[in-house]
């Protein structure tokens, strides 16, 4: 009886323990370990903001959000044996790694990994219907350009991450992104989202849209004629700008070779830039238009001013020759532009000191970003008179020992066509937010650089190059006035600090008596047939400037031009 009592005791007092901490869990502690096993249950869950898009000035998608599925992996439910079954139908399909995807469902101490972003919902649906358990899809969103190449250097991509990486969605990141939002949920054993259970959301506030100055129709047919140009010639690359002169609105900006932003890890890295504001050239004959400015402002030089011409001069211990040997010529100032004359161009130029040449180009945009959103741009060169030599004035007059970008040079032409007021160059129209409510950016910078008079004039004479006794007759337009200007310059090679090769170049405006429309080309270093701007850059204008101004429906002037006197001895 002893025995048993003793045996009672000892049951109750082990009862007494259990009942003891039973009480302890289910009511002391309760709330601790709720706590733990609902933060084991509950996952934060990113809520991506849909990115705004990048659209040309109609409206028409150059960038845009599309609906995608993120692939997730719960490693804790995945069973050991099941693992190479999954990493065989996930990698394939989903273009990764095997061993990576291995790695991450195999990956300890946690419930939740990506294993892809970006998946089209038709790829997401295939993988849902292989009901692996463990694997999951979330929604989500991906980048796409449904014009591939078209303005890739301006638009530029997105990276793996869903940030800019090049162009326009690199600097206007913070426009576009918006801001991510999140939400809580609850998830069972089984890695499945338990309807009725905990959900804390946090909205995502999606980007706002970029509306562009640029045309689709016209970015298309510019840049179709530089890579048509670039392949035949050969050239290391080119340009084709086609601008607004009144409104400094950048109507085309097209560049070759190029990249499609949808496949970015296929292509050349090495052109994921914007040439037309990264590279600098030096624009040779097109940049003696600010000389003839600056001659004819500040050193009483007309069109009609006689120059006598030898085909080549010597000033201290350099020899400054035109492009081909010639008997002395007697020209008029017109005529030095008409025919592209660099010593007579030098001649005109010791009318005006040095400060007053480097004060022209620096008020025509040399030597200064244009400040467009699109990074990397140079601001090309332009020393001051103090760091110039003996020479560096005369072939600075003729577009040497300079360098610009190609948008800085298609803005000398807008402010000669623009009656000598400066428009600062636009890219972005504005910006587009919710409900399509349209933002438009602050208005361009305006600045009378020449008087309208100096401009009329040199716009005349530009309509001289265009002639048979100029240099670039293939820019010729049927039944349009078309003023502008060639450039064959020697192109600096960096890879040997050596000039090599020549930068072709043709600028311009139409109708030359209403300018509504500047169109500029540059071609690097090309190696089939000439190498001249006349023959290689003045055709691309032509195609350009006439499809342009088909498709904006301007009308000829139905004036007659200018008669240009190229001699001043007839």
């Amino acid at each position: 009886m002893k025995r048993l009592n003793a045996g009672l005791l000892v049951v109750a007092f082990v009862l007494s323990l259990f009942a003891g901490r039973l009480v302890q869990l289910q009511t002391i502690e309760s709330g601790k370990y709720s706590a733990q096993a609902m933060e084991q249950r509950l996952k934060k869950l990113t809520l991506p903001a849909v990115r705004g898009a990048i659209t040309d000035a109609q409206g028409n998608a150059l960038a845009m959000t599309v609906e995608a599925r993120a692939i997730t992996a719960d490693p804790y439910v995945i069973k050991p044996d099941k693992r190479q079954a999954i990493v065989n139908a996930l990698a394939p399909t989903l273009g990764l790694n095997p061993s990576s995807v291995l790695k991450a469902i195999s990956k300890k101490g946690t419930q939740f990994v990506y294993l892809a972003h970006g998946v089209t919902p038709e790829q997401a649906r295939l993988i849902t219907s292989w009901n692996f358990q463990g694997i999951g899809t979330l929604p989500e969103y991906r980048r796409e350009y449904p014009n591939g190449s078209l303005a890739a250097s301006v638009i530029g991509f997105v990276n793996g991450a869903g940030q800019g990486a090049a162009g326009l969605e690199s600097t206007q990141d913070g426009v576009l992104s918006g801001h991510d939002g999140w939400q809580r949920v609850e998830i069972s054993l089984e890695g499945q989202h338990i309807p009725m259970g905990e959900d804390q959301k946090k909205p995502p506030v999606p980007g706002r849209g970029v509306r562009l100055t640029l045309q689709q129709d016209l970015q298309f047919k510019a840049q179709e004629a530089i890579e048509k140009q670039v392949k035949a010639t050969g050239a290391r690359g080119g340009t084709a700008i086609v601008m607004d002169p009144r409104t400094g609105r950048l109507l085309a900006m097209a560049s070759a070779p190029g990249y499609d932003p949808n496949h970015v890890t296929k292509g050349d890295r090495d052109l994921w830039g914007s040439p037309v504001v990264q590279d600098a050239y030096e624009p040779g004959s097109t940049g003696k238009v600010v000389t003839a400015a600056a001659v004819m402002e500040h050193g009483g030089v007309t069109p009609q001013t006689p120059f006598t011409v030898p085909d080549k001069i010597r000033k201290y211990d350099v020899e400054f020759h035109d492009s081909e040997p010639h008997a002395v010529q007697h020209l008029t100032f017109a005529g030095v532009l008409a025919k592209s004359s660099n010593v007579g161009t030098i001649l005109a130029s010791q009318t005006i000191s040095e400060e007053q040449l480097y004060q022209t180009l620096r008020d025509f945009g040399f030597g200064q970003k244009t400040g467009l959103p699109l990074p990397g741009e140079t601001a090309g060169l332009l020393n001051p008179p103090s760091k110039w030599s003996g020479t560096d004035r005369y072939p600075i007059a003729f577009g040497q020992t300079v360098s610009v970008n190609a948008v800085q040079m298609a803005s000398v032409y807008a402010t000669i066509a623009n009656g000598g007021v400066r428009v600062a160059p636009t890219l972005v129209e504005g910006t587009v937010g919710p409900n399509d409510k349209f933002t438009a950016a602050p208005a361009p910078q305006r600045k009378q650089v020449i008087s309208q008079g100096t401009a009329r004039q040199i716009s005349d004479m530009l309509e001289g190059v265009i002639t048979a006794a100029g240099t670039a007759p293939k820019a010729q337009i049927k039944g349009y006035r078309v003023a502008g200007k060639t450039g064959t310059a020697q192109r600096f090679d960096a890879g040997c600090s050596c000039y090599k090769g020549y930068t072709a170049s043709f600028a311009g405006f139409a109708p030359a008596d209403d300018p509504r429309l500047v169109v500029q080309v540059v071609l690097q270093d090309p190696k089939r047939g000439s190498h001249y701007g006349g023959d290689v850059a003045a055709p691309v204008f032509r195609d350009v400037m006439s499809f342009a101004l088909q498709s904006e429906k301007i009308p000829p002037t139905g004036s007659e031009p200018p008669i240009t006197k190229i001699y001043a001895r007839d």
